[in-house]
């Protein structure tokens, strides 16, 4: 099948017409251009001889056919290739006077030729692998075996210095490197000729692909390693050479130099760099030349067991020159499987600037606060004042700030820290990010709206990616968006570090609790028990941790989350019980009493929130709630009170803690009209429009029995099941149902239902 543009359409047509008589006319294009079709297509022009690859014509030959054209009566059409180009190819060249260009396939000629030939193939694919070139296009549809017959047969033809040409262009060697191979000038013309480059001089695909199957491995690899010494040689990047060779089992000095050179520059692609690290020792480099990179790089692609066994092999090496920078990616590591104490210990061991800092952060995160404060006062600079040097001390002033000053300090001095730190994230291995700690910080002191920007330009960055998701699903789910919360948690993927797996499961029994779902928090409570054991409390969990202890409270398994939460407040003892960090205990803890009805509790709990009132809106905001919360408690239900207190929460992005709190005040009420007020407050904080009370309650008080039963009923439970819950019998529950049913008005189960789910989720 042949497919034509339109100008070479017309011409062909004039030819075989005679109105071009006589013709005079040459056809120079590389191979696979179609200089054969075009002249088969003529094949039949009255007067007119057709001369094809007449660059493979012999001088006689091509003095037979210049003696034709002293024949004016005689049309002559020759197609040959730009080269090789002898002087008597020259002579009849320059005595005809027409010359046509042949150009590849666009995409509508490309479609077409396809669907002619019946193949099912997408154009822009065939155009990427062939660049349009007819010929190649034409065997693309024929199918693989006449595709590699026809490229062996031109390889076949090819001199020595073209297939050699062609095997550095197809390795990616650049125009210098091409040169540096000392071939004769003509090798590059006669590439050309062949069709198998594409405008920007690089290898057509499908020809790479040829080349890769047609020509033996040794073959190659022989090009490739040659081309890399000469690259080694000239101090230039060896990257895209070395990248094919990785798990081809070569070795020596040069190749194993060359997969860690070209390791160092894979820096944005950690799990590369891990790979070509791996390589150099495989192909003979020693593995403390480069333990501490490779650790590097496997930590930074997310391995952090293997990351912390190479390290380890660094530091207890003694003849190891990098034992420092070991301990550093160990203690990173470290800090990412959630032992952010040994973490510390390690970077102070370190003793680089960069690593004292770090050492500052653990030091804070895990109550001991004396020690972090000498480090950073007496740390010293050991190098030049880079953007990393200056983000990294930020960072631990921040974090050191968060303890020692007010919240709105530390908050801006992370912030700094995190855009300090942006141009050069996706290079460095983090023990945590500022971004993140800044977002723990915004969270912790109600200014969520600073946090989402900062974590979404993290985000953007590519570094620490899942951890920066997960606390935007944290800002999510505190708003009451259980959608936008679960989006999140599932775009952070499955590989998570014990850290990142930590907030993971915070947020799935977070989002169970909110919707009310009793079963869901029970299936997630076994991870909520694995995690709580794996990971030791520190300041940067106290968000997981408190919605352990809320959903503890509501299980009955307060006992099981009770030594860790002493660990807790014995960390915030030893950093002298900071507002910033103190109060979010302090207010997971007057959940976890609200729900076990334990009143004293609660108490300690809202004096503490008081004590830190001063502390800012923020913290004045949750105390006035945590005493309203107290007086809701005991049963004294101020309608108006309340709903300030949770319309206040609301402003402080504690949404869904504001409409808790109006509905729990609204089912205790005896007041018919404040608890329809409250319900209503409630609906509206959460979102959701707000109805008339006698359309959703019938004016009834539910009992604390007839809260439990109900949220055993919405869970889906039997009333035999709900009876074996609460140790009372089935026909008791019964009863409750029957009760609750006449007081809501419901005519039907599913009415009675729907009004219960709603109650529950509005009250919970």
């Amino acid at each position: 099948m042949i497919l034509l543009d339109e100008p070479t359409e017309r011409v062909c047509a004039a030819i075989k017409s005679g109105q071009l008589a006589p013709v005079r006319l040459a056809i120079v294009a590389p191979g696979g251009y179609g200089k054969t079709a075009v002249l088969g297509h003529l094949t039949g022009a009255p007067g007119v001889r057709l001369v094809d690859d007449a660059h493979l014509l012999t001088d006689a030959e091509l003095s037979e056919v210049a003696g034709q054209l002293d024949d004016d009566t005689t049309g002559l059409v020759i197609a040959a290739r730009p080269h090789p180009r002898p002087a008597a190819l020259n002579q009849v060249l320059g005595r005809l006077t027409g010359q046509l260009v042949l150009r590849p396939f666009d995409r509508p000629r490309t479609e077409k030729f396809l669907a002619g030939a019946g193949r099912p193939l997408q154009a822009d694919a065939v155009l990427a692998q062939t660049g349009g070139v007819p010929g190649f296009v034409r065997l693309l549809a024929a199918g693989d075996g006449e595709l590699l017959a026809a490229f062996r047969h031109e390889l076949d033809q090819a001199g020595e210095d073209t297939l050699c040409y062609l095997l550095a262009a197809e390795a990616g060697a650049d125009p210098d490197l091409l040169a540096a191979l000392n071939l004769p000038t003509a090798t590059a013309e006669a590439v050309r000729a062949t069709g198998f480059l594409g405008p920007d001089g690089r290898v057509l695909p499908v020809a790479a692909r040829a080349l890769r199957e047609l020509v033996p491995a040794d073959r190659r690899i022989a090009l490739r390693l040659r081309l890399i010494r000469r690259q080694l040689d000239r101090g230039g990047p060896v990257l895209s050479l070395v990248r094919p060779l990785i798990g081809t089992g070569v070795t020596g000095t040069d190749v194993a130099a060359a997969f860690e050179v070209a390791a160092g520059e894979a820096t944005r692609e950690p799990a590369l760099a891990a790979r070509l690290y791996e390589a150099a020792v495989r192909a003979g480099r020693p593995t403390n030349a480069v333990g501490s990179r490779w650790a590097e790089a496997v930590a930074r692609a997310g391995d952090f067991d293997t990351a912390l066994q190479l390290a380890d092999q660094v530091i207890s090496a003694d003849d190891a020159a990098d034992r420092a920078e070991g301990a550093q990616v160990a203690g990173a590591a470290l800090a990412h499987r959630g032992q952010l104490a040994r973490s510390a210990e390690l970077f102070q061991w370190s003793d680089t600037a960069t690593a004292r800092c770090f050492a500052v952060i653990g030091l804070t995160g895990t109550g001991r606060l004396a020690e972090a404060e000498k480090l950073l006062a007496g740390s010293k600079v050991d190098g030049p004042p880079t953007l990393l040097a200056g983000a990294v001390s930020s960072a631990a002033t921040g974090v050191l700030e968060s303890v020692t000053a007010q919240p709105t300090v530390a908050l801006s001095t992370l912030i700094r820290s995190a855009e300090m730190l942006a141009p050069v994230s996706d290079r460095v291995l983090l023990p945590d990010s500022p971004a993140a700690l800044g977002a723990l910080v915004a969270l912790h002191s109600g200014e969520a709206a600073i946090a989402e920007p900062l974590l979404e330009r993290a985000i953007s960055s590519g570094v620490l990616v899942p951890r920066h998701r997960l606390l935007l699903a944290w800002i999510a789910m505190l708003r009451g968006d259980e959608e936008g919360a679960t989006a999140q948690l599932r775009s952070a993927g499955e590989k998570l570090s014990p850290r990142d797996w930590l907030f993971a499961v915070g947020l799935r029994v977070g989002l169970a609790r909110r919707a009310s779902d009793l079963a869901g928090l029970r299936r997630i409570w076994i991870q909520a028990r694995e995690a709580v054991v794996r990971h030791p409390v520190d300041l940067f969990t106290f968000l997981p941790f408190g919605e352990f202890e809320v959903a503890a409270a509501r299980l009955g398994e307060r006992d099981r989350l009770a030594p860790h939460l002493r660990q807790a407040r014995e960390l915030l003892a030893g950093l002298g019980d900071p507002p910033l960090w103190a109060s979010a205990l302090h207010w997971s803890g007057l959940h976890a009493a609200v729900i076990a009805e334990q009143p004293e509790e609660a108490a300690s709990h809202a004096s503490a929130l008081a004590d830190a009132a001063a502390a800012g809106p923020y913290f004045a905001t949750i105390a006035r709630a945590a005493g309203c919360w107290l007086k809701v408690l005991g049963g004294e239900v101020d309608a108006v009170e309340v709903e300030s207190a949770a319309r206040d929460l609301h402003g402080v992005g504690l949404c869904w803690d504001g409409a808790r709190l109006a509905g729990q005040a609204a089912i205790r009420t005896s007041d018919r009209k404040a608890m329809l007020t409250l319900l209503d407050c409630a609906r509206v904080l959460q979102g959701r429009p707000g109805r008339e009370a006698v359309e959703q309650t019938g004016g009834a008080r539910l009992s604390e029995r007839e809260r439990q039963v109900a949220e055993l009923v919405v869970a889906g439970l039997t009333y035999k099941q709900i009876g074996d819950r609460l140790f009372i019998s089935a026909k008791t529950v019964e009863h409750h149902v029957a009760r609750m049913r006449q007081r809501l008005g419901a005519s039907s189960r599913g009415e009675l239902l729907a009004e219960l789910r709603e109650i529950v989720q509005v009250a919970s």
